[in-house]
């Protein structure tokens, strides 16, 4: 299944995600209309032995497969197919604290918490101003 880019047709590509650190995107399933809004990384973060001592690395992440967090959307994903749901990336984000900002942003002004349209039933986030300065 592929990714969109938000209000377009386009189908988004590792190529367009440029200096990028990860999406706040939203599934919606066709036939009934119900939705989910999260967020996913680019990236991860990996380990790795060098000369004796662990070092931190970042590696591809497994956005392009990625089906939220959400337990049943997952369920709903596996029973009803893949192929019953668009993949929509709303907003690029260039650091963490962006992606929870925005993620948290989306969630609320939907009202996605009180909404049973909604797959999403929680939302935390801890966001510092000064990480938010660059936006």
């Amino acid at each position: 299944m592929t990714w969109y880019f938000h209000n377009t047709a386009d189908e988004f590509t590792e190529d367009m995600i440029g200096n990028a650190f990860g999406m706040v995107y939203l599934i919606t399933h066709s036939k009934t209309g119900k939705k989910y809004v999260g967020k996913k990384f680019f990236t991860k973060s990996k380990t790795k032995q060098v000369k004796g001592k662990k070092k931190k690395t970042r590696v591809k992440s497994d956005w392009e497969n990625y089906w939220g967090s959400n337990k049943a959307l997952q369920e709903d994903v596996k029973k009803n197919g893949p192929d019953q749901y668009v993949r929509e990336i709303l907003h690029l984000c260039k650091s963490r604290s962006e992606c929870s900002y925005w993620e948290n942003w989306e969630i609320f002004y939907r009202h996605a918490l009180l909404s049973e349209n909604y797959y999403n039933e929680w939302t935390s986030c801890r966001i510092r101003k000064d990480h938010l300065i660059k936006l």
